[in-house]
């Protein structure tokens, strides 16, 4: 049975020049591959020896890249190695094969999430309302499945996101912050249902996985090894489980050393 690797990506395999942590003399900083490129510059970033790992990857398991971002936003993305088979994005809600969407998968998920939570008008209403125009850059939804704003961390008031977090909790939703973004998403709009899903048609044995946020407890949970750099929302709640561990990478070198560490235990 192969072995099917699932990973989160922004933050966890690529970076943004803001993300990079680089904290030693510039002399000595890796190599990076730019891998992409928004209104023509570039984005985001892995080291080269991550996407040499990479690459190598793609002979020795299932490569499925994992996202919350959008299809748009996904594509937008050229990672080293033949183009996933799979992908997720939108949290779960679209599983791509060969790069079009599964009808019949997104279809099963909207109709869960009907049956099962708040409807996404009613979230983005109470957004509107609740969030300060002061420290709010945008306010957008994602694929009609999800919404998130854009805002000034330094200007967020301390409990807004645990008090937003109760709100939505009541109704079914999740709350993620990730750097300047805050995530209202439906409790059963899950990274790991969907690569369940991805494991079923390949006929994968061992799941490894790797995520740095909220949005991918459930994805580490479901895993049977996962990794969790030492920077983002997981790391600043101090989130652990038995089978994930806790790297103290931060920033693209964390990048790098997952990429390593699924390399090593794919082969």
């Amino acid at each position: 049975m192969p072995v099917l690797v699932a990973s989160d990506l922004d933050r966890t395999l690529i970076y943004s020049a803001a993300a990079l942590a680089l904290r030693g003399p510039d002399a000595e900083a890796p190599r990076l591959l730019c891998v992409e490129v928004y209104e023509g510059r570039p984005l985001s970033f892995m080291t080269e020896t991550a996407a040499g790992l990479l690459s190598s990857l793609a002979g020795a398991a299932v490569f499925v890249p994992v996202t919350t971002r959008t299809r748009e936003q996904y594509r937008r993305i050229s990672l080293p190695g033949p183009p996933p088979a799979y992908a997720i994005c939108a949290n779960g809600g679209h599983l791509l094969v060969d790069g079009a969407t599964d009808p019949d998968w997104h279809a099963g998920v909207t109709a869960r999430l009907t049956d099962e939570c708040a409807p996404l008008d009613e979230v983005r209403e109470h957004l509107l309302r609740a969030a300060d125009p002061v420290w709010v850059r945008k306010h957008r939804s994602a694929e009609d499945l999800f919404a998130y704003l854009v805002v000034e961390r330094e200007l967020l008031p301390d409990t807004w996101v645990e008090d937003l977090a109760g709100w939505a909790g009541e109704r079914n939703w999740t709350v993620s912050l990730q750097g300047r973004k805050i995530y209202a998403v439906p409790g059963p709009l899950t990274k790991s249902a969907a690569v369940r899903e991805v494991a079923r048609r390949t006929g994968a044995g061992p799941v490894l996985a790797a995520g740095d946020s909220l949005l991918d407890a459930d994805l580490l949970l479901a895993a049977d090894r996962g990794w969790r750099p030492g920077h983002g929302e997981l790391a600043d709640s101090g989130w652990s489980a038995p089978a994930v561990t806790a790297l103290p990478e931060r920033g693209v070198l964390a990048g790098e050393r997952i990429a390593g560490e699924f390399l090593a235990a794919a082969t």
